[in-house]
């Protein structure tokens, strides 16, 4: 397990891109920083995160022999990871808000931006850029947000953590690398945040509606049940989960 310890880089996983493409790197070659200028969430947010009070890192893995029917199982892999670690830690009422997403309770504490790598039509690697809330316990205009810290009142070891999840990492892709897909994605549905109960979306043209969170399709789209009975799928840009 090789880390990579920066004071302070644009982007972990921004920087993890460069350095592959200078060199060839192992498996879980992690990079860890102080401080990131430009962190990038989903759908172009922006990760800020308090300088060396939160964990921010990226991982390579390469999964050029697994034979991945889908992308979204590294997703599944990656969420599950942080579910384990941070049940190990005894952090109260974990669920993943779709697509990737963790919460304690309906708090945020974790964020997730995966960027696959392709060659000739096929995905050679990923980078898994994760931004988890340690010891910060000042959310200024973050009314959703929160962290261990404040979850715990513990204050945690930074290094130590990040060795815990990429351990938890390494199982679960050796599940997927075993092609163990009913596992994986009933797993990663048990901790879907909202499963099952009624819930208010927003579709992207602002319009609001109700329905029930089912599950996801193996390709990863939210399946949500409508009125009428209606069992409808949903990709990332078309949706968005209202509290």
């Amino acid at each position: 397990m090789r880390i990579i310890k920066l004071d302070a880089t644009d982007s972990t996983n921004s920087y993890l891109k460069r350095l592959y493409s200078t060199e060839s790197i192992a498996d879980y070659t992690a990079i860890s920083t102080n401080s990131q200028t430009n962190g990038r969430g989903q759908m172009g947010t922006v990760w800020e995160s308090e300088t060396s009070k939160n964990l921010t890192f990226s991982v390579f893995k390469g999964v050029v022999d697994f034979e991945l029917e889908e992308p979204f199982y590294i997703s599944m892999v990656i969420s599950l990871a942080l579910i384990k670690t941070l049940s190990n830690l005894s952090i109260p009422k974990i669920s993943i808000k779709w697509p990737n997403d963790i919460l304690s309770a309906d708090k945020k504490i974790c964020g997730v931006l995966i960027e696959n790598v392709m060659k000739q039509g096929k995905i050679y690697g990923t980078i898994i850029g994760v931004g988890l809330n340690v010891n910060q316990t000042l959310f200024d205009n973050l009314p959703k947000a929160s962290s261990l810290k404040l979850i715990s009142g513990q204050h945690y070891d930074l290094d130590e953590l990040i060795i815990m999840i990429i351990k938890n990492l390494k199982d679960y892709f050796l599940l997927l690398k075993d092609r163990n897909y009913e596992e994986l994605k009933a797993a990663y549905e048990l901790h879907l945040f909202r499963k099952n109960k009624p819930s208010t979306f927003m579709d992207a043209e602002g319009v609001m509606f109700s329905g029930i969170i089912k599950g996801v399709s193996e390709v990863g789209m939210l399946k949500v049940l409508l009125e009428d009975n209606i069992l409808k799928a949903y990709d990332l840009k078309q949706i968005r989960l209202l509290y």
